[in-house]
């Protein structure tokens, strides 16, 4: 019998078919397992991240004080503030198909293993846009199996959760372009001093190619280099669609202006400001370190740049090169709202970061204002008379007190508040607080902002309590507002990186003390530059109304004062409390205070101050304490709260029995009669 074999045709084709039934459920299958793949990717949140960005503080015109970045310098835009081209450049030379993939290019894939078999090395990368990406958000640069697919699946994983535009943006602002500059903005910034956005084509495809090698291809660092990878990239974008062969030339012949590396920022305007800045968003408003460092947060302030550098030049040109010790505190602000425009907090902020606007120290009489406005608020007028002479007080019963008046000089009779200000009287002063108690003076000073611990003894008429100046200045400031406590304020605004507003300051008012006790006490703190007065060394420097108080200890020189526009404090001394030598030393505070007023306020018109209703003006004569006649030989125009000034004439130098007349005064018609006659007269 013979046995029938199967054609071998037939077999093949069984075999063929089992072959295709495998393929096809293969296929099914790893369809399936695709799709639950991609569903299981789809369902799962991506890894959270945290993108460093550079904070930026500014002024408050605009300028930019300072950029915080700590080695990574990034400020994220959106895709539509960078330049076409750039963006056009970086998807030419970096992944050509990036539009038409899925995270994944399989073709470009198996090109680069095919080249990397044949040459038995790493040649040639398949990393799209995307996978470079997902590795620098989320992953080492290790290269292990393990990290490549991690890599790949969250790119897939970009892919399913955002737009091919949001991911380019997302890298665009990533990616390293060295020089410490992360993402486009921060790199155009630092190669050609301008936005991203306003980027020519040839400055686009150069720093497209920097990328591939930050420390090869940087035009800083190998400038034929970055030529040759600038030409590669256009040629990349000619071949892609995006430019035409005329459009390389010209690009390639452009000549390119790079920033000059000099003009990067060594020393930043306000250190001392910036610091303090830095205390407000960590203490006040709560922001954290990495977030204030990182965070590209928007930080505008109140600080004038004009006004910071005159203080800054001024502080360095008075105070002496022999003496690298001496110390010194600068702290200006705007009476009306309280806007910080200037603070110096020592003279060298890389040998000291100290900021002495900060600094507590003893305010000697610049602190007597304060007792000779609660005076004033508590039935005192500036023609309140007391004697200066050696007195020793007693207080708590058993103690005693001997102040002294500078130099030892007394007038050994009675003077007035007016003249205890302008010449400083130390005994008025005590006597003054003697009469008041000295609690009822601390309670002024916490009203007025003072949040300093305040002993409540006599010798805090003479400022032996510590302050800082900033305190101090804006007790002044009350003064200048007429009694309005306004709250220093540095920062105005700041945002996040998507432009959320997270503090925003606005002035805040307090009346504090009585307008006219503090107009009062404002009209007698000019008397401080007159002739005699403790501030007249520098009265030749001053072409405005100005009013304010010097103040000494010691180890202390101060001066602070104020016109309408602006209020400021001058402290000089030493940090080891070495003794100020009042005469050479001593006058320095004085003289930073008076160039720095007529400085920062050039560009401003003198202003007056002006009295509230409720003040009059008239004539006294100095001697009597009396309301002066025209014939009273040295009279004093002296201001006060309405009904308080005296009603009785002096008498003393009217001849005969004439009736005495009074002075005319700013109040009354006849005094600007008096005033357009003498004007109108003919010139010699």
């Amino acid at each position: 019998m013979e046995v029938m074999r199967e054609a071998p045709l037939i077999r093949y084709l069984r075999l063929a078919k089992k072959f295709v039934k495998f393929l096809i459920l293969s296929l099914l299958c790893c369809s399936f397992a695709a799709l639950m793949l991609i569903l299981y990717l789809r369902s799962q949140p991506l890894p959270e991240v945290f993108i460093n960005q550079t904070t930026t503080i500014y002024a408050e015109n605009g300028d930019v004080l300072d950029t915080l970045h700590r080695g990574q310098n990034r400020i994220v835009v959106p895709l539509k503030e960078m330049a076409p081209a750039l963006v056009q450049a970086t998807v030419a030379i970096e992944d050509r198909s990036f539009h038409d993939h899925y995270g994944i290019d399989w073709k470009r894939l198996a090109r680069a293993a095919y080249v990397d078999v044949i040459h038995m090395e790493k040649v040639q990368g398949a990393s799209t846009i995307t996978q470079q990406l997902a590795r620098n958000l989320y992953l080492s640069l290790d290269k292990t199996w393990e990290r490549k697919i991690k890599e790949a699946l969250l790119a897939i994983q970009l892919e399913l959760n955002y737009s091919k535009d949001e991911i380019l943006e997302m890298y665009m602002n990533q990616i390293y372009y060295g020089h410490s500059a992360y993402g486009a903005e921060a790199a155009s910034q630092t190669y050609f001093g301008k936005k991203a956005k306003d980027l020519t084509l040839a400055e686009s495809a150069m720093l497209a190619g920097i990328p591939k090698g930050p420390s090869y291809y940087s035009p800083y660092v190998d400038w034929d280099k970055a030529k040759n990878r600038q030409q590669l990239i256009l040629q990349a974008m000619q071949r892609s669609g995006y430019i035409t062969a005329e459009q390389v030339q010209k690009a390639a012949a452009e000549p390119i202006k790079l920033r000059e590396r000099s003009k990067e920022k060594s020393v930043d305007l306000g250190p001392y400001f910036i610091d303090y800045i830095a205390n407000l968003a960590k203490n006040r408003y709560g922001i954290d370190e990495e977030t204030f460092n990182h965070g590209g947060l928007k930080i505008y302030t109140t600080l004038d740049s004009a006004m910071q550098k005159k203080a800054e030049e001024i502080v360095a040109a008075t105070l002496p090169k022999d003496n690298p010790e001496l110390q010194i505190a600068l702290v200006a602000m705007d009476p009306k709202n309280g806007h910080i425009k200037a603070m110096v907090g020592g003279r060298d902020y890389q040998k000291s970061q100290f900021n002495r606007v900060l600094g507590k120290r003893q305010p000697g009489s610049s602190f007597k204002p304060i007792l000779y406005l609660t005076a004033l608020q508590n039935g005192y007028t500036p023609l309140t008379m007391m004697k200066s002479e050696p007195t020793v007080f007693t207080y708590d019963r058993v103690k005693q007190y001997i102040p002294r008046n500078f130099g030892e000089r007394y007038a050994h009779d009675f003077i007035s508040m007016r003249e205890a200000i302008k010449t400083s009287d130390n005994i008025y002063a005590v006597k003054t607080i003697d009469h008041l108690t000295p609690q009822k003076v601390v309670e002024t000073a916490k009203s007025l902002g003072i949040n300093s611990t305040l002993e409540a003894v006599p010798s805090l008429a003479l400022g032996t309590s510590l302050v800082s100046p900033l305190e101090l200045n804006a007790v002044y400031a009350t003064f200048a507002n007429k009694g309005t406590y306004v709250k220093p304020v540095a920062v105005t605004r700041i945002e996040d990186q998507q432009g959320n507003i997270l503090v925003e300051e606005q002035p805040e008012k307090t009346q504090v003390a009585e307008p006219v006790a503090s107009a009062l006490l404002t009209n007698m703190m000019q008397s401080v530059f007159e002739r005699g007065g403790t501030g007249y060394r520098v009265a030749d420097l001053l072409n405005r109304p100005v009013a304010g108080k010097t103040g000494s200890t010691d180890y202390d020189a101060w001066l602070s004062g104020f016109t309408p526009q602006l209020v400021s404090t001058v402290w000089v001394g030493y940090d080891q409390n070495r003794k100020v030598d009042d005469v050479k030393e001593g006058y320095l505070s004085k003289k930073v205070w008076a160039e720095f007023m007529e400085k920062a306020l050039e560009d401003q018109p003198p202003a007056l101050f002006e009295m509230p209703a409720g003040v009059v003006s008239v004539y006294i004569d100095p001697k009597s304490g009396k309301l002066a006649t025209e014939h009273c030989p040295n009279p004093q125009l002296y201001y006060f709260a309405k009904g308080t000034e005296p009603q009785e004439f002096c008498t003393d130098h009217l001849p005969g029995d004439e009736a005495p007349k009074p002075l005319p005064t700013p109040d009354s018609p006849s005094f600007w009669q008096r005033m357009g006659s003498w004007l109108n007269q003919p010139g010699d």
